[in-house]
């Protein structure tokens, strides 16, 4: 790893590390001291004998005779067990017997962190043994929740117990290998805010710290290793045992999530045959739910609140009768909604990438994907996205492709995809892709970008490229053109582009190259 990458991991881990500590101290704090109903502080027994800190709230009222709905809520990466402590209170409210723990190897729980492994799924199911022998809740009706790391190991541990009926799991993942290894492209930004989070706020088993170095090395040797690592750590790749349980999931996640981007949860959604429900918004990774866990109104949680009510209680709330799909448009106010994901695209138009360009390689053009957590959340709160203006941005170091101008609105909708070809003078590249609604004066905004790192081409010969870009949910406004542009560096992203690279990319009259626009219908 270059040095210019070394101090762009300590730049993140200490920016995003210190902000993630001061949001969980100055923003939760608050809220457990003014506390209506009693909290009791608890040690549990997790797999091999270590010790989880844990909160339990039960409802007022509750004397041992009547049994409740249990809900298990297992900590975000690198936050405290108070996390959840005002949704707990609300649900506890509500009737649920809550149990928030801080799972292994962060802040005061024992043992080290193992990203999701066998030994966190095994704990949450020590955890639900804990609560049914020690408080007033159901074994027969059992739910997990959690925001980013909570969300991931609430699904893993619905597919290994059986006893968990329901999960929400918000801003997560399903598939953790194509979420910071995208199309073979380490997201060194996203990385370095786990890893610094982790050193900070917790400890690392050997195995994990081993993981880090070698996906920050880009150590090729070990890449079959990694995926493995992932794999064992994906829910998706355990889809088979939530249908076989009946599981009912909920889905949440943001449209510029930079940990965790929303493609590999779409995927995975369409993959569940249980009740099933995807909702998608503006924000950053976890960005939606923070204004719940500080106990303020948020669409998020309550959401969480009816899909629990209904499936865990038993309320007629309507839920199940809703189109499960509800996304929440990028420059828009309100939801729309759908019966499945496919159909969010009624239709699709495409830009052809005529021509031959060639572009050189190592230096960033000016169009990027922005900075973890900033971009993103400036377009949530603002409706600012990363930009670029589109006329000046050199041609030596970018492709660049732009539609006509459109004279209706296009309603963007799911994930863009681009087909090319591209000859390399090198065996190992990175190209990035980035879509930009580009206005009358030729300003871009970002509607979605995805990178690609190819190795062990033979230099000088053409190959096929398709790459899924991030879905979106964007309208361009009439008067506006869609410009796609493809450079080779992007701050996010680990580049694989040796010194003096050059890739270039055609449309040979038997494979066109193009990308093709999924829209909603007009």
């Amino acid at each position: 790893m270059g040095p210019h990458r070394k101090a762009l991991r300590t730049t993140a881990v200490g920016a995003v590390s210190a902000t993630l500590i001061a949001g969980s101290a100055l923003g939760l704090a608050p809220t457990a001291q003014a506390a209506p109903n009693p909290v009791r502080f608890v040690d549990i027994t997790g797999d091999g004998g270590t010790v989880l800190k844990a909160n339990v709230i039960t409802p007022a009222g509750a004397d041992g005779t009547s049994r409740y709905p249990l809900i298990v809520l297992p900590t975000s990466w690198g936050l405290p067990q108070i996390e959840y402590l005002a949704q707990a209170r609300q649900l506890a409210d509500s009737g649920y017997v809550v149990v928030t723990y801080n799972v292994r190897g962060f802040w005061q729980s024992g043992g080290e962190i193992e990203v999701a492994g066998p030994r966190d799924t095994a704990d949450a199911s020590r955890v639900i043994d804990w609560a049914l022998a020690h408080t007033p809740a159901d074994a027969r009706h059992i739910g997990m929740a959690g925001v980013s790391y909570g969300a991931g190991i609430s699904l893993l541990a619905a597919a290994h117990d059986e006893r968990i009926k329901v999960v929400a799991a918000l801003s997560g993942w399903a598939d953790l290998i194509g979420s910071i290894y995208s199309e073979r492209t380490q997201s060194v930004q996203a990385a370095a805010v786990l890893d610094g989070a982790g050193r900070v706020t917790g400890r690392q088993s050997a195995e994990v710290r081993s993981i880090f170095a070698d996906l920050y090395a880009s150590d090729l040797s070990r890449e079959q290793e990694i995926i493995a690592w992932g794999k064992k750590r994906s829910p998706g790749t355990y889809t088979d045992r939530l249908n076989r349980n009946g599981t009912a999931v909920m889905l949440a996640n943001a449209w510029g999530d930079t940990v965790f981007p929303p493609n590999q949860y779409t995927a995975f959604y369409e993959k569940l045959r249980g009740p099933k429900r995807l909702q998608m918004r503006p924000g950053d990774h976890a960005t939606p739910e923070i204004t719940g866990l500080l106990g303020l109104p948020n669409d998020v949680w309550s959401d969480t609140r009816r899909w629990f009510d209904h499936h865990l209680r038993g309320v007629a709330n309507g839920v199940d009768r809703e189109q499960p799909v509800r996304l929440k448009p990028r420059s828009s106010g309100g939801y729309e909604t759908y019966p499945d994901w496919k159909s969010v695209a009624a239709t699709s138009r495409k830009i052809d990438l005529a021509g031959s360009t060639t572009i050189r390689a190592n230096v960033n053009s000016g169009a990027d994907g922005g900075v973890v957590f900033l971009s993103s959340i400036l377009d949530q709160v603002a409706q600012v996205p990363p930009m670029a203006y589109v006329p000046l941005l050199p041609r030596r170091w970018a492709a660049v492709w732009q539609s006509e101008r459109y004279a209706t609105a296009q309603h963007v909708r799911g994930a863009a995809r681009l087909h090319t070809t591209v000859t390399p003078t090198e065996e190992s590249g990175t190209l990035v892709a980035y879509l930009y609604d580009v206005g009358p004066l030729g300003l871009g905004k970002l509607v979605s970008n995805a990178p690609y790192t190819f190795h062990g081409r033979t230099p000088g010969k053409p190959f096929g490229v398709d790459l899924e870009l991030f879905s979106t949910a964007y309208d361009v406004p009439a008067g506006h053109r869609l410009a796609l542009v493809v450079d080779t560096v992007d701050p996010l992203y680990i580049e694989h582009n040796p010194s003096g690279a050059q890739l270039t990319f055609s449309s040979p009259p038997n494979d066109p190259s193009y990308v093709s626009v999924p829209l909603r219908e007009q």
